[in-house]
């Protein structure tokens, strides 16, 4: 389906953040990564090969490694998401031509994600995208019950009185959108080149080809250069 087509009705435009909005290959996530690791470690007295097997396999089955340690371990949250996104953000550049893109999309626009408010506000301060969206949905407004949960999306929806059918999602895993798609939102798995040596699971990397996934791009800002191309903002009617 063309780009132009496919979004011309959309004016909600929702997005995930952690390998999405900055490049995986800026090393950030991998900090993240570490962290959770370390605190997992810690936590259940570990050594480190142990304690990746565990929070990998919490984040598998439960949608994020802190999930799984409130079910298991009924541990705070609060401590392990100060702990783990207390991170060097200096990595990141401000990023303009995605900026531009971002608020020359028309309507409004979410960053929707599985880490904290926190975490999301530095890593759009450092892009420079902050002013451009409306709000952060994070995994605490979301009851800490994370992506893909159908819930949080329906939590998420109903807060801002969103219609997916004029939504569209970003996202570098497939299996969140997997929810979006069935609600009928237009989706965009994000998948830039080099991803293969971030990700340290396969089936992170599987899904490119599912039925909810509308369309894969290597480069998020030249995708929605090349939807704007087609999809230009309208101006504001005159008043009569």
């Amino acid at each position: 389906m063309p780009v132009a087509d496919a979004f011309r009705h959309v004016d909600t435009w929702v997005f995930d953040l952690d390998n999405t909005l900055y490049p995986a290959h800026s090393n950030l996530f991998d900090q993240v990564n570490d962290r959770i690791r370390e605190y997992v470690q810690k936590l259940l007295n570990l050594d480190a090969q142990a304690a990746q097997r565990v929070q990998k396999d919490y984040y598998h089955r439960y949608g994020t490694t802190l999930r799984g340690l409130m079910q298991e371990h009924d541990i705070s949250p609060d401590g392990f998401l100060e702990y783990v996104h207390d991170i060097d953000h200096s990595h990141l550049d401000p990023d303009p031509r995605l900026g531009e893109a971002i608020s020359a999309l028309p309507g409004r626009r979410f960053i929707l994600t599985n880490g904290s408010r926190r975490h999301a506000e530095k890593v759009a301060e450092r892009l420079g995208i902050t002013d451009h969206f409306e709000d952060i949905f994070d995994i605490v407004a979301a009851d800490l019950l994370p992506k893909p949960a159908e819930a949080t999306y329906a939590r998420f929806l109903e807060l801002h009185g969103l219609n997916p059918k004029a939504s569209a999602m970003f996202e570098d895993l497939s299996r969140n959108l997997k929810v979006p798609g069935d609600l009928g939102m237009r989706t965009v798995l994000v998948v830039p080149e080099g991803t293969r040596e971030v990700f340290r699971e396969s089936w992170e990397l599987e899904g490119r080809t599912a039925p909810h996934i509308d369309f894969v791009t290597d480069h998020l800002t030249g995708f929605l250069e090349r939807l704007l191309d087609h999809n230009p903002v309208s101006p504001a009617p005159q008043e009569r």
